[in-house]
């Protein structure tokens, strides 16, 4: 039999803690990376809905520019999209009264379908869009102005940021306005016929 050194007695229990420190690192790190993944995924989908705001002030900003003889009828009273359901607009009068209605249908997703049974899926949550006028359009001669209009579209994000300063949705997803997002656009409409 070996007699038994002080210092082979010492190492004993080494690697267990070796081991036990290493898990623990490798624990925080897998812990890091799984955070990491759902910020990604977080932000994936606030761009997601960034590009379909935008698709959807493009499709309002063509709709006014090919319709100068009613743009202020596209004005809105109140923001549109906040149906339950998408209307039916084969009824609605062709126009700004027609186009009013398809925006609204779009805002609330009716394009956007999942699974077998075809649901709506939203483009955006709680989306809203609004039409206000900044200048009035006026043909009359010798005091001829263009028609200026901004277009905005409302959703609620996923994470608080800055308040938007644009104004449709204001209140529309609680009391915390920076989980409200907004972008706008202007539509300018020209006369030119005016003299």
């Amino acid at each position: 039999m070996m007699p038994s050194s002080p210092h082979l007695l010492r190492q004993r229990g080494t690697t267990l803690v070796e081991v036990l420190v290493t898990v623990v690192v490798l624990a925080f790190g897998l812990l890091g990376i799984a955070a990491f993944q759902a910020k990604a995924q977080a932000g994936s989908l606030e761009a997601y809905q960034r590009a379909q705001a935008v698709v959807l002030l493009e499709d309002m900003q063509a709709r006014m520019s090919g319709n100068p003889e009613q743009i202020a009828a596209y004005v809105t009273e109140s923001p549109l999209g906040t149906e339950d359901t998408p209307g039916d607009c084969s009824e609605a009068e062709a126009g700004s009264a027609r186009d009013k209605c398809e925006w609204s249908t779009a805002l609330l997703g009716a394009a956007e379908l999942k699974g077998a049974d075809g649901a709506r899926a939203g483009a955006m949550l709680g989306a809203r869009g609004c039409i206000t006028e900044i200048q009035a359009l006026s043909n009359t001669a010798g005091a001829c102005r263009s028609g200026i209009y901004q277009v905005t579209v409302a959703w609620q994000g996923l994470h608080a940021t800055r308040a938007p300063n644009h104004t449709c949705g204001e209140g529309a997803y609680g009391d915390d306005e920076t989980l409200r997002r907004a972008i706008g656009m202007r539509v300018a409409v020209g006369v030119p016929t005016c003299q």
